[in-house]
Formats: C-alpha cells, sequence, structure tokens
C-alpha cells in the first residue's frame, strides 16, 4: 500500500522518525525548561532512533556521545518528557519481557502492529483511526489526548513458516 498524509504504514522503522529532528529541543525551550549539555544529547538520540529504545538503550547510545551522562539523567529525562506529554511509554505487548520503550510523539497518533511470534513491530497511522477517536469522544464526552493502541498478531512471514 502506498504510503499517503491519510494513510502510512512502516516497514518496521517508527512512523515518527521521518519528522523534523530538534522538535523536543524546541517543545522544551518554549516551555522554558532549561535545556542541558546532557538534555539535548539525549533528545538527539530519541529523536534519531529508528527503531523503539528501552531506557537502557537510550542510555548506551548518550553515553557514545558523551560519556558524563548518568543513568539517573537518562531516567529524570525520561520523566520529564512524559510529564510534559512530548513522549510515550510502551511496553510492546510484552514481547521483550517487561521492558518499556519510548518514543516521541509525532503530528499524528499511530497504532503498534506487532507479530506475536518473531516480535517484528510496525506503525500504522490512518484517518480512520483518527475518526475512530472523533467518534470515542462523541460516544463518551472525553476529549481524547493520548491514544496508545497495541495490536498482536502473526506477520506473513511467520504465517509462511507455520
Amino acid at each position: 500500500m502506498t504510503a499517503t498524509p491519510a494513510h502510512r504504514v512502516s516497514t518496521g522503522e517508527r512512523i515518527n522518525v521521518h519528522e523534523a529532528p530538534g522538535r523536543l529541543q524546541k517543545e522544551l525551550g518554549a516551555r522554558g525548561i532549561r535545556l542541558t549539555k546532557q538534555r539535548r544529547v539525549l533528545l538527539q538520540v530519541m529523536e534519531t532512533a529508528r527503531r523503539h529504545l528501552d531506557a537502557g538503550e537510550i542510555f548506551e547510545r548518550a553515553q557514545k556521545i558523551d560519556s558524563n551522562i548518568t543513568r539517573v539523567t537518562v531516567y529524570r529525562t525520561i520523566d520529564l518528557l512524559k510529564r510534559q506529554g512530548l513522549i510515550d511509554e510502551l511496553d510492546l505487548l510484552h514481547l521483550r519481557g517487561d521492558r518499556h520503550f519510548y518514543e516521541s510523539h509525532g503530528p499524528r497518533d499511530h497504532i503498534h502492529v506487532a507479530c506475536l511470534r518473531c516480535g517484528k513491530v510496525r506503525e500504522v497511522e490512518s484517518d480512520l483511526y483518527e475518526q475512530l477517536k472523533k467518534q470515542i469522544t462523541a460516544d463518551t464526552g472525553i476529549e481524547i489526548t493520548v491514544a496508545r493502541t497495541e495490536i498482536g498478531g502473526q506477520c506473513a512471514d511467520c504465517r509462511a513458516k507455520s
């Protein structure tokens, strides 16, 4: 299926990785939050990740850029970004145990679709999903500000191996 603004499906990478880098820095700066050198490094790592990273992976990548970054700085920065509503914490159907992964928000919400057999994760963005959220708001009277949807199944490669 061809990707259009109305419907995008990843080929395994994160959809939002194609968004302009520096968005998280701009958002924090606009909110008057101090951007230390270490925070800038962590934001760079998160924004340029081509796949979902857990805190340990964020730490390892950041250490390669700045060896002064500590695990405490990583967890504090993740907490700050979550409280500011700039990143999501995902468990991706616990396919990799109890690890949690982090990704920045893009301009639209998306659905994570995971193969329960091989663990491959794809992302889907669609106008239909946006319409569903509007319908839920109309039905419940609750304005949706956060939407996280994870769906599990079996990918074509794994079905072919069965």
